[in-house]
């Protein structure tokens, strides 16, 4: 007999499962932050000039690389606010970074080719820190304008292209990894990075009659196996979903009265944790930092945002007050878990429409690196040119090395080791 899991905004759809368990389309999220001076609580002031330019990072690269002479041009003001992926900066180890990048320039296709009308050519470059010296290149075509890469533990990574995902190493050689039956929208990854979680958009499992050829396609979510592929969970959603997971379940939010909302971990094989209730005007999002560490963000009813890390065993570590002003956050961890980065743009005035931003009316985008275990800031820098849908910063496997692409070079910065994570000694639980 199948087995279903019951999750907010469900879809019981034809065909939705190989493994006996359901998915359903999450809501986006954001959740409470206990008052301050609670017992465990760092509290600290992101911004305390809303809207404020950067003028210089909070402490000097210990070494920078200049780009120009990789073939890096920054990209014109007419992709601001589309929030194409131009770029991706990653670190394969402590010594060695990927840098890649949208080359500028006329696609070669035939007349009656309109398959490739967002085809563009990706160039590589491995290059060893901190003299900059160019290890391994690459061209590679890609087929559409959202991210196309994403770093793995081990010094490989994958590239997405269509339907299907490549493996590549430090050489830059790309081998097949896993097709599917329709183009990719989006990968995720646990912080153990034992699974994949991907989103397809696929021909729909019982095609209505009469319907167009957009309405006879699906959107499928599917959790699998980085290792073999094995395909775990599969579930065909409504509308596209983000799923933040670890190697236990994923986190969803339950709505409750009024501002009221209920955090849960829902596990892979059946049943569910509550981590907290929580408060938010919005639906809360949610990343995994780590295995055993939940970043939390939510509206207030005052405005703007505030930010909770919390552990999967319910207890809450810090808070931080985001400003209405810094909009459209990405979020970059330390493959160890030790800190996390937030990059933001800086407006003058709130944005609450995702996409309604013209070029104009950023001002600059801006960088916060926290460690994890307190919420402490360890470093804050602009980053120049703006590239709203990320790519310009990595977090190097330790967490002592961050690099960011600000002001013609990749800027490396060195910062002291990260404190670990406490035991949950002192903290409070999320309530």
């Amino acid at each position: 007999m199948m087995k279903r899991l019951r999750i907010f905004s469900c879809y019981a759809g034809p065909g939705l499962t190989l493994a006996g368990v359901l998915l359903c389309a999450l809501p986006a999220a954001q959740a409470q932050v206990a008052a301050p001076g609670a017992p465990g609580e760092t509290f600290a002031a992101v911004d305390k000039a809303p809207g404020s330019k950067l003028e210089k990072p909070s402490q000097p690269p210990a070494f920078s690389i200049a780009v120009a002479p990789l073939g890096f041009s920054p990209p014109g003001p007419i992709y601001l606010g589309q929030q194409n992926s131009l770029a991706s900066l990653d670190f394969l180890d402590e010594n060695r970074l990927l840098f890649t990048f949208r080359v500028p320039g006329l696609i070669r296709r035939e007349a009656e080719d309109t398959s490739s009308s967002a085809e563009r050519q990706i160039r590589a470059v491995v290059l060893t820190l901190p003299q900059g010296t160019v290890q391994a290149e690459a061209l590679w075509t890609v087929h559409d304008r959202v991210r196309y890469l994403w770093m793995l533990k081990d010094g490989h990574f994958l590239l997405r292209d269509r339907d299907s995902l490549q493996l590549g190493d430090a050489t830059l050689e790309l081998k097949p990894f896993l097709r599917f039956p329709g183009s990719l929208l989006w990968i995720g990854i646990d912080p153990a990075q034992r699974l994949l979680a991907a989103e397809s958009i696929e021909p729909a499992a019982k095609k209505p009659a009469g319907k167009t050829e957009e309405d006879q396609t699906d959107l499928v979510v599917r959790i699998l196996h980085r290792d073999s592929g094995q395909v775990m969970l599969v579930s065909r959603v409504r509308a596209s979903v983000h799923l933040p997971i670890n190697s236990d379940g994923y986190l969803e939010s339950l709505h409750g009265d009024g501002e009221k909302w209920v955090v849960n971990l829902k596990s892979f094989s059946g049943g569910s944790t509550v981590l907290g209730r929580v408060d938010s005007v919005c639906s809360p999002a949610f990343e995994f930092v780590s295995q055993s560490e939940a970043l939390v963000t939510a509206c207030s009813s005052a405005g703007g945002r505030k930010l909770t890390a919390m552990t999967t065993g319910g207890l809450r570590l810090w808070d931080l007050q985001i400003p209405g002003a810094a909009i459209w956050p990405l979020l970059v961890m330390a493959p160890d878990g030790s800190r996390l980065a937030r990059e933001t743009l800086v407006v003058d005035h709130s944005v609450n429409a995702p996409f309604s931003l013209g070029a104009e009316e950023v001002k600059q985008q801006r960088i916060q690196v926290f460690d994890a275990a307190n919420g402490k800031l360890a470093l804050a820098t602009p980053a120049s040119p703006v590239l709203d849908a990320g790519g310009n910063l990595a977090i190097s496997p330790s967490g002592r090395r961050v690099a960011v692409l600000n002001d013609g070079a990749i800027q490396i910065f060195e910062l002291p080791a990260a404190p670990a994570l406490a035991d949950g000694a002192g903290y409070q639980p999320v309530r």
